[in-house]
This record gives structure tokens, sequence and C-alpha cells, in this order.
């Protein structure tokens, strides 16, 4: 015999499901729940990096739109094996988590091979192509914040420059004092509150699909800045590999909701007001980076709606 509890739940589910039919709008599970096999994209295999650990692997989308050039160096490492042995070197609490070569800078720093020692800035783009779906809410590092390919985004429409936001998962690539002293191999992912006051000042070169809790329970380092103080500290890097280098047996088959559809703009909706039973304030606002951008195993057309 179904407890209390169970059959409660299940008047709840009948009511909510009552209640949505006669015209209240979903909540964020139901949307996801309605959506069609035409609100999810698979990421491009070349642009999606496999960052294997210990623990697991990290699986991030490079935004070649926005950061191309750090895009195409970044797979030329990855073609070569530059980050394999590696490790990581940082892990700043609330903040960031950083990966590269501990000798960088020295004579015993790992070679680039092919790959560009320096890239120029491309802390945001003027491309007028980019299908931006805009936030109802004013933000305050933006004149406007949205969405472009399912990647969090700052936009000036006066200067038509559009610009990654670092949200919790971006991944950016670490540089000196000259703005085009990075190359892509040093990585970081923003681990902790949105540290937006980086936008424009950094190149954002893409955002973590899976593995974050791999990065954000790491144990912070002891030393200025988050950074370990000894080799024993380091997380060591097994290999960093694109998806398209490797058989589709060993790849990670993923689905990203598009951010460009009228299901996403129902998540938002859902996101800004929470009509879940749960809550009393439903708010009716919500900044950039509380809107996550739901990911999921890929599914076969059997399994699609």
């Amino acid at each position: 015999m179904p407890s209390i509890r169970h059959l409660a739940a299940a008047l709840a589910l009948l009511g909510a499901s009552a209640a949505h039919a006669a015209g209240t709008p979903p909540t964020t599970a139901e949307v996801i729940e309605r959506s069609t096999a035409r609100d999810w994209r698979t990421p491009d295999p070349d642009n999606v990096l496999y960052l294997d650990l210990p623990a697991g692997r990290v699986v991030i989308e490079l935004a070649p739109q926005f950061a191309p050039a750090h895009a195409a160096n970044i797979r030329q490492l990855a073609k070569q094996d530059y980050w394999d042995g590696l490790a990581i070197l940082r892990s700043q609490d609330n903040y960031v988590v950083q990966w590269g070569d501990p000798n960088a800078g020295q004579d015993t720093a790992r070679t680039l091979g092919d790959a560009a020692k320096t890239l120029p800035a491309e802390f945001d783009s003027a491309d007028g192509t980019l299908a931006f779906t805009a936030l109802p809410e004013a933000d305050s590092y933006a004149p406007q914040a949205g969405w472009v390919d399912g990647f969090p985004a700052g936009r000036d429409a006066k200067t038509g420059r559009t610009w990654l936001a670092h949200c919790y998962g971006a991944v950016g690539a670490g540089r000196d004092m000259a703005a085009d002293s990075s190359n892509g191999t040093e990585l970081y992912v923003v681990i902790g509150h949105a540290p937006r006051h980086l936008d424009r000042n950094i190149t954002v070169v893409g955002r973590v699909l899976q593995g974050m809790e791999l990065l954000s329970v790491l144990p912070r380092g002891t030393g200025a800045l988050g950074f370990y103080e000894t080799a024993a500290e380091r997380v060591p890097i097994a290999r960093i590999r694109l998806a398209s280098q490797l058989p589709q047996s060993e790849r990670v088959a993923l689905e990203v909701f598009r951010t460009d559809t009228a299901a996403f703009e129902q998540l938002v909706e859902a996101r800004r007001n929470r009509r879940e039973d749960w809550f009393i304030d439903p708010v009716g606002r919500i900044e950039l980076c509380n809107v996550p951008i739901p990911v999921r195993a890929a599914r076969g057309p059997a399994a699609s709606k």
C-alpha cells in the first residue's frame, strides 16, 4: 500500500497538471520535460575538450564564435598532447581553478610546438550575426545581458560589441599584464560567485558542460591567489583531448538546451518566477548567471519527442 507521503505527492502532481492545463505557466522541470528534440543541440566534437583527471572527466565546450584564435590554438595544443602530465596549479576559494605548466616562463617549460606563443586579445566580438537572446532584467555589468549559442553573454547595442560573461563554469585563458599575452596554455574555470568584473578584461574561451563537481571540490591552495605551494599538492592531468580526436566509443554524448527557442524563453520565465509549491516569494526577476543552461545525455531518435 502506498504511504501517505507518496499519495500526497501524487495528488500534488495531479493538481499541478490540472493547473497548468488551465493555463498556468510551467515550472523549470516542466519546460525541460515538455521540450522536443528541436530544443536541444549537439556540440561540435571539434569544439569539445575532455580534461581527464584522476577523479574523472571534465567536458568543456569551446566558443570559437567569440575567441577564434584562442580556440584554434587550444585545438592545436590538444592535438600535440601539450597538457598530458601537467597539473592543476591553483584552486582559489569562491573564484577559480587553473591549470597549466608549473615551469612556464622557465628554461624547462614545455615547448609549444606548432601552437602560437601569443594571441590577440579576444575580449569581445563585433560579429553582428550573433543570435542574441536577451534577458528581460537590467544587468550591472553590461547594457544588456543574455545568451549566444548557449553561452551567457553581455552586449552593447550602441557599439555592436558582444562578449562572454564570467558565470559559474566559464573557462578563460590566463594572461600577464599585456592584453595580448595569453595563448590558451593556462586555462581557468570559475568555481565560485560569478566574477563579472573580469568580463572584457580577459578572453573567455568556453564553458564546462559536465564535471564541475570534480573541480569545485578540489582542495584550496594555501599560497597567494590559491596556488598550490608544493608539487605534491597539485592535481595531475592525465590528458586533454578534443572529442573529435577520440573514437565514438570514448566520447561523452551530450545535448545542450538551445537558447534561441520559445522553450528557452519559457525556461527563463520559470526561473524568474519560481512557481514550485515550496516558493513563497517567486521574486519575479533573475540575474544572468542564475539561469543554468540544461545539459543532458544525448538521446537517440526513439527517445526524442
